[in-house]
């Protein structure tokens, strides 16, 4: 979600999330889908967006910056890391293995498959798009997007934001 502002000027596409994004739910659920096993994410990214961009390769990465990711995750969807709010079980453990949790999630796969011999990707769920030279910026486009969820998108009626008494 840090990305949004730039995707939206520089690449001229709409996002899930920018850095301005409000509705907390819509973060945890971003949170949620990066952070959850593949086949769990892809059930839910299917319905939402055509590709997903990851920032890769160190530093101040998404690898890092993603047990962030399943705590906000988590403040919406209590199962992921039941009865633990830090959600201690997913990250890497000292020497940079990663956690069994981290291991499964969709974030960590988008990341290291094809750079890992031990990581792969389904293939019939997603198929490497684009990544910058030196792999800082991997994208993936989203195999089988649901068409019902894009025509229902599309129908100006159910563009309602501010239903009455929302505020």
């Amino acid at each position: 979600w840090d990305y949004g502002y730039q995707i939206t000027g520089i690449g001229e596409r709409t996002t899930l999330a920018d850095g301005n994004t409000w509705n907390h739910e819509h973060i945890a659920t971003l949170g949620r889908i990066l952070t959850a096993p593949e086949q769990e994410a892809w059930d839910i990214a299917r319905h939402l967006a055509d590709y997903v961009l990851v920032w890769a390769g160190g530093g101040g990465d998404d690898l890092a910056k993603s047990p962030h990711m399943a705590r906000i995750g988590n403040s919406v969807y209590h199962d992921f890391c039941p009865d633990d709010p830090t959600c201690a079980h997913f990250g890497f453990y000292h020497g940079g293995r990663p956690s069994p949790s981290m291991a499964r999630s969709l974030l960590y796969k988008l990341t290291q498959a094809g750079l890992q011999p031990s990581v792969e990707l389904d293939s019939s769920r997603w198929r490497h798009a684009y990544s910058t030279r030196f792999g800082k910026v991997r994208i993936f486009k989203i195999l089988n997007v649901s068409k019902e969820s894009k025509a229902w998108v599309a129908n100006a009626t159910n563009r309602l934001c501010d239903a009455p008494g929302s505020w």
